[in-house]
């Protein structure tokens, strides 16, 4: 059965993105090291430190769908149809995907579904033994209220941002979590990795 695992980097005041969606130092990690870090199948390329690397690239190959909504697929312009995690991405949104966007991505691997539970089933159902992975703030958030996840995944990166889009989104409530299970060290980054406990 497919793990559902909400997942992002972000400061250590828990903002994962500047109120106007950009993210500042929070991805100079990205760039800082020797080691080539390649996220599949959008093939983009980055350069971390060695422990980064060990850690990151085995998720990133687990990860077998992508759960995102409306709004970071509008910013993102969808990744050009490629997702930017997995083989398959689903984007959670009330509105059909741009007539334009379908017509040039015709073979994109993207589905849609109209709420986060229907978006996590689906994720779920396609991602078979797999990793679905939500992608933190106002999605991931809705998706861990709900009791749909079982991870979090955090790169925590050494920068207070002071305001911003919540990693848990509005999310409010208490959840107790297991002890990390995980933590690396990284340059620049510290990537942390929980189970959610079940009562």
């Amino acid at each position: 059965m497919a793990r559902v695992v909400i997942q992002a980097v972000v400061s250590v005041d828990g903002f994962i993105a500047r109120p106007d969606d950009s993210v500042g130092p929070l991805f100079d990690w990205y760039f800082n090291g020797e080691n080539e870090l390649i996220a599949r199948p959008s093939g983009w390329t980055l350069r971390v430190s060695r422990p980064s690397y060990d850690h990151l690239q085995p998720f990133w190959d687990d990860v077998a769908v992508t759960l995102i909504g409306r709004h970071l697929f509008d910013t993102t312009n969808g990744w050009d149809g490629k997702p930017a995690a997995g083989d398959q991405l689903v984007v959670v949104t009330h509105r059909p995907l741009p007539d334009e966007w379908l017509a040039a991505h015709p073979d994109a691997p993207f589905h849609v579904a109209d709420s986060v539970e229907a978006g996590v089933a689906l994720a779920k159902e396609l991602a078979g033994d797999g990793l679905v992975c939500v992608t933190a703030g106002d999605l991931g958030g809705q998706a861990f209220a709900a009791g749909l996840v079982d991870e979090v995944a955090m790169d925590v990166v050494p920068v207070v941002l002071g305001e911003g889009v919540r990693f848990f989104g509005a999310h409010a409530g208490t959840v107790l979590l297991d002890d990390a299970d995980r933590v690396v060290q990284g340059d620049r980054v510290l990537h942390l990795h929980y189970t959610v406990r079940r009562s």
